[in-house]
């Protein structure tokens, strides 16, 4: 289970992970926002199976020397 998550594409999820669980306490205050927890999962150990299965990889390759 590699990474797959690059810089930019983690950073946006954590907003959007932040704002969705935000919208539980705040706003309409309506408990869909714990969906938020999948991006904001997704961004701390930068792997997304939905990256995997579709063969995305937004993570810099590293190169072999």
């Amino acid at each position: 289970m590699g990474k797959n998550l690059g810089m930019v594409d983690r950073s946006l999820r954590i907003i959007a992970g932040v704002v969705l669980i935000a919208l539980v306490f705040v706003g309409p205050q309506t408990p869909w926002g714990w969906i938020g927890l999948v991006p904001l999962a997704t961004a701390l150990i930068g792997w997304c199976p939905a990256y995997r299965v579709l063969g995305i990889r937004t993570c810099p390759v590293a190169k072999t020397s």
